[in-house]
């Protein structure tokens, strides 16, 4: 199942976006229709509620009275947190469930208002923002719903920023002009995203890469991308290993392919092991292999790489302390450091990426800067050699 969690500004047209995934077959959780659910008539939760904080709270239907629960629970910080303890639990165990009877579904899309004010985005293998500028949701919010400005400007207010929202999603959808071009945007992204994703987890089969083709890194927000993909690792191995951003996209101002290396940190190799299956469900299958440091020096790791065709990611899983796992650590470190031996690099890379362009695979490519990388391995970790 590929998990997706989706989430926008009040009054940015969410549910617009959410009812488009659903006509394109994907299953739609809906985090505010569960609120409501846990809260119907005849549900535990209901009677808690009314035990906590009096009968006042029960509608003459039998219903729950939110105003009257709002203005009991929201009376001070004691009040607040008792209706916390009680909704979030019952909340997530509904939405577990949920997401259990659609275990078999290809797409799984959480519709979350609050996705990133919960800090919730690493649960998921993508998440996507319905964007819209704050001054046209304002407009939106008093056009189609009758609020009054002041009630809108506190509403927007009280969510997240544009910016900060912006930061942790994987995927902005503009939906500030026609609904035909939202429509037109998250059907592209279905097709050559999604669907693809979806398939290439089930299969446990590493999405397909382009060629040789280093890219400006002006034009690319690498170290961004790679902090909401570590999250979501650190988040999924339950935070217990060390994951770094490395290779040349974790060097700034450094050309590259458009490919995310990062390295994850274990105990030992029988640690890597146990958790490839874990990784794959991420959407990371990989298998083990090993780096080669030269002169016939190698250490054991697992190469990892991801399933998704809209970001390249590979994950290097190695034994911490070991003479590669410093070395790439090292490497990124004097590069970020000396422009000198940057920009030799750099040339480098340029003249081995035009010899080898039109190369479907990048073994080549690769192997031609072994030379350069065993001569920066005795500089940086001589002691792995004999």
């Amino acid at each position: 199942m590929l998990r997706i969690g989706l989430t926008g500004g009040i009054g940015a047209g969410k549910s617009t976006v959410s009812a488009i995934l659903a006509e394109h077959g994907a299953v739609i959780i809906d985090a505010d229709k569960i609120a409501r659910e846990v809260v119907a008539p005849g549900e535990p939760l209901l009677e808690e509620l009314a035990r906590t904080f009096g009968d006042q709270v029960i509608a003459a239907d039998g219903g729950l009275d939110r105003p009257r629960l709002a203005a009991a629970a929201f009376a001070d910080e004691e009040g607040t947190a008792a209706l916390n303890g009680l909704m979030h639990p019952a909340i997530r165990t509904r939405t577990a469930e949920h997401f259990e009877e659609n275990s078999d579904a290809e797409v799984v899309v959480h519709d979350v208002p609050l996705l990133v004010e919960n800090a919730m985005t690493p649960a998921y293998h993508l998440n996507l923002l319905v964007d819209v500028p704050a001054d046209l949701r304002l407009q939106r919010l008093m056009d189609a719903r009758g609020m009054d400005r002041a009630d809108a400007q506190a509403r927007i207010a009280r969510q997240a920023g544009d910016d900060e929202r912006r930061a942790v999603c994987d995927v902005i959808i503009d939906n500030a002009g026609a609904v035909e071009d939202t429509q037109a945007a998250v059907s592209h992204l279905v097709s050559d995203r999604l669907l693809p994703f979806a398939e290439n987890l089930r299969l446990q089969r590493r999405a397909e890469r382009g060629g040789i083709e280093l890219c400006d890194p002006a034009e690319a927000d690498w170290s961004g991308e790679a902090a909401r993909i570590i999250a979501k690792l650190r988040h999924g191995t339950d935070d217990r290993y060390d994951v770094e951003h490395i290779g040349s996209t974790a060097i700034p101002g450094l050309v590259a392919k458009d490919v995310i290396d990062l390295q994850m940190l274990v105990p030992d190799q029988a640690a890597a092991d146990t958790l490839a299956p874990r990784l794959a469900d991420l959407g990371y299958p990989g298998a083990a292999g090993v780096d080669h440091l030269g002169e016939g020096e190698h250490t054991a790791k697992r190469f990892h790489a991801n399933t998704d065709p809209g970001r390249a990611v590979n994950l290097h899983v190695r034994t911490a302390g070991s003479a590669s796992a410093r070395f790439a650590t090292e490497f990124v470190s004097l590069l970020s450091r000396d422009r000198g031996e940057r920009d030799r690099y750099a040339e480098l890379k340029r003249e081995l990426a035009e010899k080898y362009a039109g190369e479907a695979r990048t073994e080549g490519y690769a192997d031609a800067k072994e030379p350069y990388f065993l001569m920066m391995r005795r500089a940086l970790v001589p002691e792995s050699f004999a």
